[in-house]
């Protein structure tokens, strides 16, 4: 008996590859150009968008394990693109801010996105990138 199951045409399994596909269209330009791991790439978009966070915000704005956030910043934090603010309530509690150097390479590669961004409209279509990223914008509501 044949099964009605077709792993090629199974959602997780489409949207895996796509976005791996996607993803690693864009890793070659963080990567290549800042020696970037996707987790730094991440956080420091993050703090980009949001401005100053805790490790534990940045963990719920990315959905990145703890651990790799925690390198992550280590990371940035020796290329001196983020500075850490000690809570005065509680110790144990930082907050991390991007420097201006950190702020200038955020800004850079927001315009490769941009650009990125542009490459993947123009295969796939205004029509079908917007309702790609209305579908997408949905399904993170589920």
């Amino acid at each position: 008996m044949k099964s009605e199951f077709d792993l090629h045409r199974f959602l997780p399994f489409l949207m895996h590859h796509a976005s791996e596909k996607v993803s690693l269209g864009f890793r070659d330009i963080y990567r290549d150009r800042y020696r970037m791991t996707r987790s730094e790439w991440r956080v420091l978009a993050t703090l980009g968008q949001y401005g100053a966070l805790t490790a534990t915000e940045i963990v719920t704005h990315t959905g990145l394990h703890k651990t790799k956030v925690s390198r992550a910043v280590f990371s940035i934090e020796q290329r001196r693109w983020l500075r850490r603010a000690q809570n005065e309530n509680d110790r144990r509690v930082h907050r991390l801010e991007l420097t201006s150097q950190g702020q200038s390479a955020f800004q850079s590669l927001c315009e490769a996105g941009v650009a990125y961004d542009k490459k993947v409209r123009d295969f796939l279509g205004d029509a079908d990138f917007k309702r790609l990223s209305d579908l997408l914008t949905k399904l993170n509501d589920l």
